[in-house]
C-alpha cells in the first residue's frame, strides 16, 4: 500500500503549520511516501522552497493551495502542470486583490477558470462537509453536482479525512454515499499540520497566538487532539481500511501532478521604445552616447571595454534589462531626484556610461566579471539608492511605464526572532504582559534558536526570569519556531519587472503599507526567472539635496558634482575622527579607524569602506592592513604575480575583485571562471566542494608555471580571505558619497547639520547628539518659536532654529494650521495663538513648556496656569468679542527655574537647547575628580580616569576570537567619548550596560590613544550617584 499526503500545511500557512518545510519532506521520505503536497492557506509562498527541499530529499513535490471560498468554505487545489499552477496563481491574485486585505475569498464562479487543476472537496470547513454536518445531505448532493459541472468529473474528488475528530466516522460514511450516488472519485487525506505527533503542542500554541487566546481558554479554532501529523502508512491503512480506493487515489493523483516550474526560463522585462532597433543596438547606441558625454573623445581602452561588456550582455540576453534600468535612472534625472548606483553593478563601465552609477570602473581597474560573465548563472541585480522622499515616485513611474500587471514589489517574510517568539508564546502560555515586557526588553535582537545560548553567556540575563523552570517550555517552543514566518512584509526596495503578466508566475496581494507585493521573497523570485531591481531609499541623498539648497539660499555657490576629492581640510577632519553625521564614517568603529588610518586620498577612503565590516574584522584583516600601511609590518607577496594585484592594499586580500585577479594571474582562469571560484569559496557548503575547486586551482596553477606547493599556499591564503572580502565597486560608490558629505560638513556645517535634522530618522546618531555636535562646533541651537520656527529645522545665519515638528505630540494638521495662520500675520499673544492655531490643550502646554511661546510672554509657569482659563474663555466668548491676554486671577507667579526649563525642553523636544543637564553637575564632578569628555581627550595615554555620562548605543560586534567585546559611548555636555569593555569585565558589569538605565554611568578606566583617536578601556562601571 502506498499513500501520498495531498493536504499538508507548512509554516507558510501563517501560524497554522507547526513543522518547517525540511521537517515535512524529510518525514515523508522517512515514511517512504513517493510524493508530498503543500497546501497552505490562500498562498503558495512555500512553493519554491518546498520544490528545492523535496527534490533534495528525493520526494516528488506537488504544488497546491487551500483556498477560501466566499462564505468561508475551504477547497483544496493541486496543480497538474505549469498551466495549472498559473491558474492557481491567477485565482489567488483575484481573491486577494478583489477583497479587503487579509480576507481573501474566491467566488464559486471563479472556479470555472481552473484548468489543469485537481480539486479536492476540502476539510471539515469544506462546503459539502459543512452541509452534511448541518444535516443538509440533499443540499450537499446538489452542491457537489455543481462542483462537478464547473470543474469536470476528471478534476474533482471528494476528500475524506482521518477520523480523528468527533463525528468523522459519520461524515465519512455520508461522503461515501454521496460519492457513490454521484459517481465521484474519493481521495483520502490526513490534513497534516506538523510532521510528528509530539509537535501538536507547537500547533496548539501557534493557534493560540493566531486567535489571541491563552492555553487555558476555550476557542473553537483550537485543535482538539494531536492527530494532524504525517502518519506512518500502517496507521493510515488502519484509518482508511474501509476506503482502499480513496487511498489508492492519492498515488494516482500524485502521478498526474507534474513539475510546475520551468527550469532556466527567465522573464526579463522588455524595453518597448526602441524605434526599430534591437535591444543590443539601442543599448550600444545609448552607451556610447553616454561615453561621449562622460569622456569627450572615446579612446581605444574605453571602446574595447564597452564593446566587450555589451557583447556579454547581449549574449546573456540582458540588454532589455539594462535599458529598463537606464530608463529608470533617466527618469530620476529628469525629475531632479538625486540617486546613486551601488553594489557590484558599479564594476560595469556600461552602467557608468548609462549614468546609473558614478563609479568609473575603467579608471579604477574594476572587473566587469565580478558583476557579470558568460560563466555566471543567475540574473543581473542592480541596486540604486534614491532620495527617500522621492523613491516611491520612482517606483510609481516603473508601474506606469511597464504595466501594473508586470511590476510588483518583492515580499519579505517577517519571522519569529527571540523577542517576538518569547512575547507571543509567553502570552499564549498565560504569562502577564508586565512579566514578558520586563523579560523581552533585556533580550538581544537575535534568532530565537539562540535563546539558551544567550541566556548562558550574557551577564545581563543571568538574573532573567527565563532562567526559572517555569519558563523552560517557553524556551523550548521558542527555539522550535525560530524562523517561522509571522506575516508577509514588503522588501525595502526590491521590485520585479516581468515580460509576462506576473499573476502567471506568482500570486499578488496587498501589503500592509499599500503596494502590491509578490508572495515570494527576493531569493525565490530569482529562481522563478524574474529579474529584480533594488530601488532603495537613502536619507543621506535627501541630506545632500537639502544641504545644497540651504547653501544656495544663503547666497553661496555650490555644486555637489564638482566637490574636489582631494580637499585636504576634509581629510584632516576625517583623520581626527570628527565625522559624526558623515555617511558611513560616523560609527565608533569607523571614527576609531580614521583617527589612526591617516587617509590621504580616495583609495584610502575606498579601503576604509571595506575594512570596517564584520567579515574583515572576523578575518583579522584590519590590524595587518594598518600595520603595513604605516610601515610597522613587512609586506610580503607569495609570488611576484601577486604584487600588482595586492600592492594597493599592502598585500592584504581586501576586495572580492582581487580574488578574481589572483585566480586569473596564478591559475590562468578566465575572469568568469575566477569569479566562479570566488563564489564557491564564499558560499561553499561542504569541504568536498572546496577540495574539488582547490584541486582544480592547483592543477591549473601548475600548468601556468607555478610550483605546486606554492599554489597550495596561495589557494589557502585566498580561501581564508575570500569569504571576508568586500566588493570594491560597492566600496568605491560609498566612498565617493562618504567623502563628499565630509566635505559638506567641513565647509558648510550649519546647512549640513540642518539637513540631517530634517531627514530623521537616519544614521547612527539621534538628533540630540547631532545638535550637541553642532554646538561643539560653535553653532547655536535656537529653541522653537511659534513666530520664528518653520515646521522643519532651518538655518538662521550661523545658527539652527528648531522646527515645531520636534515638539512632542504635535500633529501634521496642527503644524499646517500654525503655518497657515502665521502666513496671515504673526501671533501677538498666547491666547490669540491658541484661538487661531486650533491646537489641543496637551500640545499648547508642550509648546509653553519647551519655550515656543516665550516670544509672546516670558513666564512659562503663569502661561501653563492660564491655559484652563483660556480654554473656558474661548468656549464662552461671544461673536466679535476681542480676546486679550490677562494675568491669572491669583496674580503674578514666579517662573520656572532654569534647570526646570531645561528639563522640560529635554522631555518635550528630546534636545538640550541651552545647557546639558550634566553641565549643572560639573562643579561637583570636578570635586570628585570625575573628568569630562573634553578633558579626557587632552590627557595622556595610560592615565587612569573617571568619567561620567549617559550611555549611548552599546553593542557587541563580531570578533575573530569569538570572545565578547562591548563598545559604547558616554555622552556629556561636551560631546561623547567611546568606551570598550573586554569579556571578563563585561561578565561583571553587563547589567549596567544592557539593563535598565536609571542614572548616568560612572566609568573608571585607562585612556587609550591610537593616532588621533582617544577612548577609554573600562575597568569599573557603576551608576553615578
Amino acid at each position: 500500500m502506498s499513500f501520498v499526503s495531498l493536504h499538508s500545511h507548512s509554516p507558510f500557512s501563517f501560524l497554522d503549520g507547526a513543522s518547517n518545510i525540511e521537517e515535512l519532506v524529510n518525514r515523508a521520505a522517512e515514511l517512504d511516501m513517493p510524493a508530498l503536497a503543500i497546501t497552505d492557506h490562500d498562498n503558495v509562498c512555500a512553493a519554491v522552497k518546498f520544490y528545492n527541499a523535496a527534490r533534495e530529499a528525493g520526494v516528488k513535490p506537488i504544488q497546491g493551495v487551500e483556498i477560501t471560498l466566499e462564505g468561508g468554505f475551504h477547497l483544496t487545489l493541486l496543480a497538474r502542470s505549469p498551466r495549472g499552477y498559473a491558474a492557481i496563481c491567477s485565482l489567488l491574485t483575484r481573491s486577494h486583490l478583489d477583497n479587503p486585505r487579509g480576507e481573501p475569498a474566491v467566488a464559486f464562479s471563479g472556479l470555472e477558470e481552473l484548468k489543469e487543476v485537481i480539486v479536492l472537496s476540502g476539510c471539515r470547513q469544506g462546503e459539502i462537509n459543512q452541509l452534511i454536518l448541518q444535516s443538509q445531505y440533499r443540499k450537499a448532493c446538489q452542491r457537489a453536482q455543481e462542483y462537478l459541472e464547473i470543474l469536470g468529473r476528471e478534476n474533482f474528488y471528494i476528500e475524506m479525512q482521518g477520523g480523528c475528530l468527533p463525528g468523522d466516522s459519520f461524515l465519512n460514511r455520508r461522503l461515501l454515499e454521496l460519492a457513490q450516488h454521484l459517481d465521484i472519485e474519493m481521495v483520502a487525506s490526513s490534513n497534516v499540520h506538523y510532521a510528528c505527533h509530539q509537535d501538536f503542542i507547537i500547533h496548539d500554541l501557534l493557534t493560540c497566538i493566531r486567535t489571541l487566546t491563552r492555553v487555558q481558554d476555550i476557542h473553537p479554532r483550537r485543535p482538539l487532539n494531536g492527530e494532524n501529523y504525517l502518519k506512518p502508512i500502517p496507521e493510515l491503512k488502519k484509518i482508511f481500511v474501509d476506503f482502499p480506493g480513496a487511498v489508492e487515489n492519492t498515488k494516482r493523483i500524485a502521478e498526474e501532478c507534474q513539475g510546475v516550474f520551468h527550469n532556466n526560463q527567465v522573464h526579463l522585462p522588455s524595453y518597448s521604445d526602441r524605434r526599430g532597433e534591437t535591444p543590443g543596438q539601442m543599448l550600444s547606441r545609448l552607451t556610447f552616447e553616454g561615453a561621449t558625454s562622460r569622456y569627450g573623445r572615446i579612446n581605444g581602452r574605453v571602446r574595447e571595454r564597452l564593446e566587450r561588456e555589451i557583447e556579454v550582455i547581449e549574449k546573456l540576453g540582458f540588454a532589455d534589462y539594462f535599458l529598463v534600468v537606464g530608463d529608470v535612472a533617466r527618469y530620476a534625472r529628469s525629475r531632479g531626484i538625486r540617486y546613486a548606483g551601488r553594489g557590484s553593478a558599479a564594476d560595469s563601465l556600461v552602467v557608468y556610461c548609462l549614468y546609473i552609477s558614478e563609479v568609473d570602473s575603467l579608471q579604477r581597474g574594476l572587473l566587469f566579471e565580478r558583476f557579470m560573465s558568460p560563466e555566471r548563472k543567475g540574473l543581473p541585480d542592480i541596486d540604486i539608492d534614491f532620495e527617500s522622499r522621492y523613491r516611491d515616485e520612482v517606483i510609481d513611474y516603473v508601474y506606469r511605464r511597464y504595466g501594473e500587471d508586470r511590476v510588483a514589489r518583492v515580499a519579505t517574510y517577517n519571522t519569529f526572532q527571540a523577542r517576538s517568539a518569547v512575547r507571543n508564546l509567553g502570552k499564549a502560555l498565560g504569562f502577564t504582559e508586565a512579566e514578558l515586557g520586563h523579560i523581552v526588553k533585556r533580550l538581544p535582537h537575535t534568532h530565537a534558536d539562540k535563546l539558551r545560548q544567550v541566556l548562558s553567556t550574557l551577564p545581563e540575563l543571568k538574573n532573567s526570569p527565563l532562567q526559572e523552570g517555569r519558563f523552560q517550555l517557553l524556551l523550548e517552543i521558542s527555539e522550535r519556531i525560530a524562523g517561522f514566518p509571522r506575516f508577509l512584509g514588503t522588501h525595502l526596495g526590491g521590485v520585479v519587472i516581468s515580460s509576462v503578466p506576473l499573476l502567471n508566475l506568482t500570486p499578488l496581494q496587498k501589503s500592509a503599507l499599500g503596494p502590491i507585493i509578490t508572495q515570494f521573497d527576493k531569493d525565490d523570485v530569482e529562481e522563478l526567472g524574474l529579474a529584480k531591481l533594488d530601488l532603495l531609499p537613502l536619507r543621506t541623498l535627501g541630506v545632500i539635496s537639502d544641504a545644497a539648497r540651504y547653501i544656495k539660499e544663503s547666497g553661496q555657490e555650490f555644486d555637489y558634482g564638482t566637490i574636489p576629492l582631494d580637499d585636504q581640510s576634509s581629510y584632516e577632519m576625517i583623520n581626527q575622527g570628527d565625522t559624526i553625521g558623515v555617511f558611513q564614517l560616523e560609527s565608533p568603529a569607523q571614527r576609531s579607524l580614521q583617527a589612526h588610518f591617516n587617509a590621504r586620498h580616495m583609495e584610502d577612503m575606498v579601503a576604509s569602506m571595506a575594512l570596517i565590516r564584520p567579515g574583515p574584522i572576523k578575518g583579522n584583516m584590519v590590524e595587518p592592513y594598518i600595520a603595513r600601511r604605516h610601515g610597522q609590518e613587512e609586506i610580503k607577496y607569495l609570488h611576484p604575480r601577486l604584487k600588482p594585484i595586492l600592492e594597493k592594499t599592502y598585500g592584504v586580500v581586501l576586495f572580492q575583485e582581487q580574488v578574481i585577479e589572483i585566480a586569473t594571474a596564478i591559475a590562468g582562469f578566465s575572469a568568469g571562471e575566477a569569479d566562479r571560484l570566488r563564489r564557491v569559496m564564499t558560499h561553499a557548503r561542504s569541504e568536498k566542494v572546496m577540495q574539488e575547486i582547490g584541486a582544480e586551482f592547483i592543477e591549473q596553477a601548475q600548468n601556468n608555471g607555478v610550483d605546486g606547493d606554492l599554489a597550495r599556499e596561495i589557494f589557502a591564503c585566498i580561501r581564508g580571505y575570500a569569504s571576508y572580502g568586500f566588493c570594491e565597486a560597492h566600496a568605491a560608490a560609498f566612498a565617493t558619497t562618504s567623502f563628499k558629505t565630509a566635505y559638506m560638513l567641513k565647509h558648510y556645517p550649519v546647512q549640513y547639520y540642518t539637513a540631517i535634522l530634517n531627514n530623521q530618522p537616519m544614521g547612527f546618531y539621534p538628533p540630540y547628539i547631532i545638535c550637541s555636535e553642532a554646538q561643539r562646533r560653535g553653532i547655536a541651537i535656537l529653541g522653537p518659536d511659534v513666530n520664528a520656527s518653520d515646521t522643519d529645522f532651518k538655518t538662521e545665519g550661523k545658527a539652527i532654529r528648531v522646527g515645531l515638528k520636534q515638539v512632542r505630540g504635535i500633529s501634521c494638521n496642527e503644524l499646517r494650521h500654525i503655518a497657515e495662520e502665521r502666513s496671515r500675520g504673526v501671533f501677538v499673544s498666547p491666547l490669540e495663538f491658541m484661538e487661531r492655531s486650533r491646537i489641543n490643550r496637551d500640545v499648547m502646554e508642550n509648546l509653553i513648556k519647551c519655550g515656543a511661546l516665550d516670544s509672546l510672554y516670558k513666564n512659562r509657569r503663569q502661561m501653563l496656569m492660564e491655559v484652563p482659563v483660556w480654554i473656558e474663555e474661548l468656549q464662552n466668548k461671544s461673536q466679535g468679542e476681542q480676546l486679550l491676554f490677562k494675568n491669572h486671577p491669583g496674580g503674578q507667579v514666579h517662573d520656572f527655574k532654569n534647570w526646570e526649563k531645561e528639563a522640560w525642553e529635554r522631555a518635550i523636544l528630546g534636545l538640550d537647547i541651552n545647557s546639558h543637564f550634566m553641565a549643572r553637575m560639573r562643579e561637583e564632578l570636578r570635586r570628585r575628580h570625575i573628568y569630562s569628555s573634553k578633558e579626557v581627550k587632552k590627557l595622556p595615554a595610560g592615565k587612569m580616569v573617571q568619567i561620567a555620562g549617559t550611555l549611548f548605543r552599546p553593542h557587541r560586534p563580531p570578533t575573530r576570537s569569538g570572545k565578547i567585546v562591548v563598545f559604547f559611548s558616554l555622552v556629556d555636555e561636551f560631546g561623547l567619548i567611546d568606551v570598550s569593555l573586554f569579556e571578563d569585565l563585561y561578565m561583571q558589569y553587563g547589567d549596567f550596560i544592557f539593563g535598565e538605565q536609571i542614572a548616568p554611568l560612572l566609568v573608571k578606566g585607562r585612556i587609550q590613544r591610537r593616532g588621533n583617536g582617544v577612548s577609554i578601556m573600562a575597568r569599573k562601571i557603576s551608576f553615578l550617584q
